[in-house]
C-alpha cells in the first residue's frame, strides 16, 4: 500500500499473521520478511501466553514493535471504564510489554525498542470501528480523549472514523517508528544469513542495493490452481524479473522465473520488476521451501538460517487413505502440506510403509491436516496420536573404542551431555540448531566457545545435527580426512534414531579422541567405518541414557467458582500448578502437563466448566521421564516400532 506521511510518499508491504498459538509457525516465517511488527493487544484481555510467543518470535529475528491496543470501544461501552481507569488500564499494558522488550531483546535493542506513549510508538483505537488514535495525532489535529469517549457512547463511531482513522494512525506510526529495509538490513543480517559480512555479496545485502546480486528467502509457498505453486519472498539485494534464471541452494536446482507480482490484498498483480527490501509473489519455483535461498546461479550465497519456530513438534499421528487407489494423491498432498507450513513433519516410514506427521498439538494436527485433506476430497485415517520423546545422556562416558567389522580401523570416541549453556544458545537461536561447520565459520566457533566450550575444543566442531555436536579432537592421523564424511553419516543416523527406542537424540555431545585407520581404502570403506562410530556412540550413550518426555506450560482461563475443577483436571494428569491469579471474576491458572496426558483435555476442560474453560499454549519443553515411568514408557515404544521389548544395555 502507498501512503502519505508528511508530504512524501512511501510504500508499505504489510503482512498479516493469524493469531492462534497453533499457527505459530506463519509468525515465525512472517518474521523473516519484514523489519517491524504491530504486535496487537486486546484491552479487555490484556497481555495473553500468544502475546509473549510472538514477542519472543519478533526480537530474536531483531523485527522492531510498535504497539496498537485494540477493542477500547468495548472497555468504554460495555466495561464502562472511566477515563482515569482506561488510562490506568493502557499504562498497565504498556509497562508489561516493555517489561517483556526488556526480557527478551538482545542488550543493544533493550532499552531502543521500548514503546512509548509519548513517543507515538503506541496507538489505542478499535480496528472493528475503523477508529484510532496516538498522542502525535491527538496533538496534530486537537482531537481529545473525551471527545472520543463521547462519541463512542453515543454510538457516533462513524463520526469518530472520519475525525481519526485507524488507516491514517496506524501508517504513520508504522513510517515514524519501524526501520525501512535500508537501515534495517544493516542489523539484521548478520543475525539472520551465516554469510561472510565482509564478502561482496555480503555489502550488497547490507547495503539493500537493488544493483547487487539477486538474493531471496522464501517465507511461504501458497499452491495455486492455475500454477501450481506461487512462492512468497523477501528481496535482501538485487531484483527480480520475469525471464530472469535463478538458482535454488537447498534444492540444487536451477529454475526459470515464469511470473512475478505484488500482493494486493489476495490479488496478485504481475510487474515486470521488484527490487530489494520488498516482498514479492514469484511464479515458476515450485520446488522451492519455507526458508529457501535462492539467488543467481553464477554467484552462490551461503543459505539464511533456517526458519526455526519456538516450540518443536511433539505429538504425532499416521495417516491411512480409506481408499487404497488414493493413496499417491494423499502423499503428494502430504508433502504439499509440508512445504506449506515446516512446524509440521511429514515422514514415510519405508520399513513400516506408514506415513507420520508431526505437528504441535492437536488442533494443529487437525487444522492443518485433517482439514485440509477432507477440504480436497481425500477421506483419510488418522490414528491416535503419538508423543515424540527424545533420548539424552546424563554422565560422561569413558573413551569407548569402536572396531570396524574386520578388525583393521579403531575409533576412540567420548559421549558426554551438551553443556546447558550452549543448548540453551541453540534454542534461542545464536548458535545453529543444524549445521556443518568448516574451517571459515569463525564466527560460530566464537559463539560456541563464549556459550561455555573452550575455544581450542570450539574450533573442532565438525556437525551440528537436531542440537547435537561432534567434535574431532585427532591429531594427525592418517586418513582421517577420507573417513570424516562416514563419521559424520553415521553419528546423524544415530541422532535420529537413538540406541534406546529410535526415538530422536538431544543435547548429546561426541568426541572423536583418536583413530587408528588402514591404509588399504578397500579396508576403510563405509561399511566399515559407519559401523565401528555406530557402536562407540551407542555404548557410550547406554551408559546413562535417559528419556525426555515433551511437557506444555498452559493458561487456563476460568470462572472462578469453576477454579476446582480446572485443577482437579489438572492434577489428574500429571501435571503441575505453577501459579494462580484473578482478574475480574476469572482465575487464571498457569500449569504444566505431560503432552502424554494431555489429549483430550481441552474436551475434558470444557464439559467439566459447562464450556466456560479455554486454555492457551505458553511453552514446550522437553523434561527428564520419572524414573518409576522409564521402564513401562520404554518398553511400549519399542513394541509400537516392531523393537523386541527388551531394553538395550552398553555391552561392558
Amino acid at each position: 500500500m502507498v501512503h502519505e506521511y508528511e508530504g512524501e510518499d512511501y510504500l508499505i508491504n504489510l503482512v498479516d499473521t493469524p493469531g492462534h498459538v497453533d499457527f505459530g509457525g506463519d509468525v515465525t516465517r512472517a518474521m523473516r520478511a519484514v523489519d517491524g511488527t504491530i504486535v496487537l493487544i486486546d484491552a479487555v484481555e490484556s497481555i495473553m501466553p500468544q502475546t509473549e510467543t510472538v514477542f519472543r518470535q519478533a526480537l530474536r529475528e531483531r523485527v522492531k514493535p510498535v504497539l496498537f491496543v485494540n477493542k477500547v470501544d468495548k472497555c468504554i461501552k460495555q466495561l464502562k471504564l472511566t477515563p482515569e481507569e482506561l488510562q490506568q488500564r493502557f499504562e498497565r499494558i504498556i509497562a508489561d510489554v516493555n517489561i517483556l522488550i526488556q526480557k527478551y531483546a538482545e542488550e543493544e535493542y533493550k532499552n531502543k525498542w521500548l514503546v512509548s506513549v509519548a513517543e507515538g510508538s503506541v496507538a489505542f483505537g478499535s480496528a472493528l470501528k475503523r477508529w484510532a488514535i496516538s498522542i502525535p495525532y491527538m496533538k496534530k489535529t486537537g482531537i481529545t480523549f473525551k471527545q472520543i469517549i463521547d462519541l463512542t457512547m453515543e454510538d457516533k463511531e462513524d463520526e469518530l472514523a472520519k475525525i481519526a482513522p485507524l488507516h491514517q494512525v496506524v501508517l504513520d506510526m508504522i513510517i515514524k517508528h519501524l526501520p525501512n529495509p535500508l537501515e534495517a538490513q544493516k542489523y539484521r543480517l548478520s543475525r539472520i544469513w551465516r554469510g561472510d559480512l565482509e564478502s561482496e555479496i555480503g555489502q550488497q545485502m547490507l547495503a539493500c542495493d537493488a544493483n547487487g546480486k539477486t538474493v531471496i528467502i522464501i517465507t511461504k509457498m501458497v499452491p495455486d490452481p492455475h500454477v501450481g505453486f506461487v512462492a512468497t519472498g523477501r528481496l535482501f539485494s538485487g531484483k527480480i524479473s520475469r525471464g530472469d534464471e535463478v538458482y535454488l541452494i537447498g534444492q540444487r536446482v536451477k529454475k526459470r522465473i515464469q511470473q512475478v507480482a505484488v500482493y494486493k490484498g489476495i490479488l496478485r498483480i504481475p510487474i515486470d520488476e521488484i527490487t530489494a527490501g520488498n516482498i514479492a509473489a514469484i511464479v515458476g519455483i515450485p520446488e522451492a521451501f519455507t526458508g529457501e535461498t535462492v539467488c543467481e546461479p553464477d554467484a552462490l550465497v551461503e543459505p539464511f538460517e533456517e526458519i526455526r519456530h519456538l516450540f518443536e513438534p511433539v505429538v504425532t499421528k499416521s495417516v491411512e487413505a480409506k481408499n487404497p487407489m488414493e493413496l499417491p494423491r494423499v502423499v503428494d498432498s502430504l508433502k504439499q502440506i509440508g512445504r506449506e507450513d515446516t512446524t509440521l513433519q511429514v515422514k514415510i516410514n519405508p520399513e513400516t510403509g506408514e506415513y507420520l506427521v508431526s505437528g504441535l498439538g492437536e488442533l494443529h494436527l487437525e487444522a492443518k491436516v485433517e482439514n485440509k485433506l477432507r477440504q480436497i476430497g481425500l477421506e483419510v485415517e488418522m490414528s491416535p496420536p503419538i508423543v515424540v520423546y527424545r533420548e539424552t545422556i546424563v554422565a560422561k562416558s569413558p573413551e569407548i573404542e569402536g572396531k570396524s567389522p574386520n578388525k583393521h580401523n579403531k575409533l576412540y570416541i567420548i559421549v558426554e551431555p551438551l553443556e546447558d549453556s550452549v543448548y540453551k544458545k541453540m534454542l534461542e537461536g545464536e548458535i545453529p540448531s543444524e549445521m556443518e561447520l568448516r574451517p571459515k565459520h569463525i564466527h560460530i566457533f566464537r559463539k560456541i566457545s563464549e556459550a561455555g566450550i573452550p575455544y581450542d575444543i570450539a574450533k573442532n566442531v565438525i556437525l551440528i545435527h537436531n542440537r547435537n555436536v561432534l567434535i574431532d579432537l585427532t591429531k594427525g592421523v592418517q586418513f582421517m580426512n577420507e573417513i570424516i564424511e562416514m563419521v559424520k553419516d553415521a553419528f546423524s543416523n544415530l541422532m535420529d534414531e537413538g540406541p534406546l527406542a529410535k526415538e530422536p537424540c538431544t543435547r548429546v555431545k561426541v568426541t572423536i579422541a583418536d583413530a587408528k585407520l588402514h591404509e588399504d581404502p578397500v579396508h576403510r570403506g563405509p561399511g566399515q567405518i559407519m559401523p565401528a562410530t555406530r557402536y562407540a556412540i551407542r555404548q557410550g550413550m547406554l551408559m546413562s541414557i535417559a528419556l525426555l518426555e515433551p511437557k506444555q506450560t498452559i493458561r487456563i482461563d476460568v470462572p472462578t467458582e469453576l477454579m476446582g475443577e480446572a485443577i482437579r483436571e489438572v492434577e489428574g494428569r500429571r501435571g503441575q500448578i505453577l501459579a494462580m491469579r484473578e482478574e475480574r471474576g476469572a482465575s487464571i491458572i498457569t500449569a504444566k502437563i505431560p503432552v502424554a496426558d494431555l489429549f483430550g483435555f481441552d474436551a475434558s476442560l470444557k464439559s467439566s466448566t459447562s464450556g466456560r474453560g479455554f486454555y492457551s499454549l505458553i511453552e514446550t519443553t522437553f523434561e527428564r521421564l520419572p524414573k518409576e515411568l522409564f521402564e513401562s514408557v520404554t518398553k511400549a515404544i519399542r513394541k509400537r516400532k516392531g523393537l523386541p521389548e527388551e531394553i538395550p544395555k552398553a555391552e561392558f
